[in-house]
């Protein structure tokens, strides 16, 4: 084999038993090493080739990428390292999510289960600093392929942006590989809701016992976890509110509502009141409202009895209750930015990317609204260009 010459950054290597080269240049299969200098940390990088193009074309892109501070003289982290220290920073409240609220216990348990059955495995011995957008892509691709659920591959690359994230912020990287990755598209499924009858034809089929907690999840909106930690000093019957102050996790216990705006005061309507105050005269004025845990488990495991011997009654979840409370409010008129708060939500985009379709405002509405305002500021008496934009309806049940 003929050897070429050593050039400059690229060293040829003999092996060992490698005798003297012959007169016709045959010796060894040698390798070559490429090496570039980092001027920040005055190191060397240096990485080994098969030949001797390989080493020098990767010598050329190493000094672009020491230039543009995209290379770095020390390794640093594998991923499987980064991720154990993001999981520990996280559990410890030190890594924050971008809300700047500490991660829910829960969503850690998924972030963890999702690097322990698909990414450590893939990709957990590579270097933080030499993963690439292809490495990131290959392994949606690879998902993909198997038939992983959109949902599920969208859950798999949450925490890998989450570690890069913090990596860049904190100045480790210099460019977040995540950042544009081609995704399959998630097809959200349409929470079921039901109508106002529907839901007191529910009330009115479970036991006395269980009514309270359904009611409040229909008419207060609030989440499982809320409900699950819900206590009577949290409840204000004379001034119609509740605070909502914590949440329910099912290894932690009680937590932090799900983010600042969590933490919050929703009204309670008069529905709502009769059935909150039966319950507390039933069960007294202090410890948790439904219970705890078990009975919240407990009672929705009576519902379910009670909707297997009736098939007329909605079969909506206690989530989907929650939904079903918002589609009210906005059927009452109630605005977004009120609604937003009183859901919890960290923002109205949420609110509006959630229940935005149960707002009021087809084309006709708009376009009648519009015309009247024109009409208006023109001075128009035109009484079909000054007429009031209809009422929004009743949202109907969704499959």
């Amino acid at each position: 084999m003929s050897v070429r010459k050593a050039t400059p950054g690229v060293d040829v290597r003999h092996r060992k038993t490698c005798p003297a080269p012959r007169e016709d240049g045959r010796c060894c299969t040698p390798t070559y090493q490429a090496h570039v200098f980092d001027r920040r940390s005055g190191k060397r990088v240096r990485k080994t080739f098969e030949t001797w193009t390989a080493a020098k074309l990767w010598r050329q892109d190493a000094l672009v990428a020491l230039r543009e501070g995209r290379m770095r003289a020390t390794p640093g982290q594998r991923l499987d390292q980064a991720a154990r220290a993001w999981l520990d920073g996280a559990r410890a409240g030190q890594v924050l999510n971008r809300s700047g609220d500490a991660y829910k216990p829960s969503a850690i348990r998924a972030y963890e289960q999702n690097l322990r059955l698909r990414v450590l495995p893939a990709l957990g011995d590579r270097r933080l600093s030499e993963l690439r957008r292809r490495d990131l892509q290959g392994l949606v691709d690879r998902l993909v392929s198997e038939g992983t659920t959109p949902a599920t591959v969208m859950t798999t690359m949450l925490p890998l942006r989450a570690i890069f994230r913090r990596a860049v912020s904190r100045g480790d990287l210099d460019a977040n590989p995540t950042t544009g990755l081609e995704m399959p598209a998630v097809r959200s499924r349409r929470d079921r809701i039901t109508t106002p009858d529907d839901a007191e034809r529910l009330l009115a089929a479970l036991e006395s016992r269980d009514r309270p907690l359904w009611a409040t999840a229909l008419y207060a909106g609030l989440r499982r976890g809320e409900l699950t930690g819900l206590r009577w000093s949290d409840v204000n019957l004379a001034a119609g509110t509740i605070r909502v102050e914590r949440g329910w996790d099912a290894v932690e216990g009680e937590i932090a509502p799900k983010s600042r705006e969590g933490r919050r005061t929703v009204p309670v309507p008069a529905v709502l009141r009769d059935h909150l105050l039966e319950h507390r005269m039933r069960q007294g004025p202090t410890g948790q409202v439904f219970g705890g845990p078990s009975a919240v488990r407990a009672a929705l495991e009576r519902t379910a009895r009670v909707r297997a011997e009736r098939d007329d009654l909605p079969a909506i979840t206690l989530h989907e209750a929650r939904h079903t409370y918002a589609s009210f409010m906005i059927a009452a008129g109630v605005n977004a930015k009120a609604l937003s708060t009183y859901m919890g939500h960290a923002n109205i985009s949420i609110t509006l990317d959630l229940y935005g379709h149960l707002l009021p405002g087809s084309e006709d509405e708009a376009a009648a609204m519009l015309d009247a305002f024109l009409a208006r500021s023109a001075g128009s008496t035109d009484p079909e260009l000054t007429v009031a934009p209809t009422v929004a309806r009743t949202p109907q049940s969704r499959s």
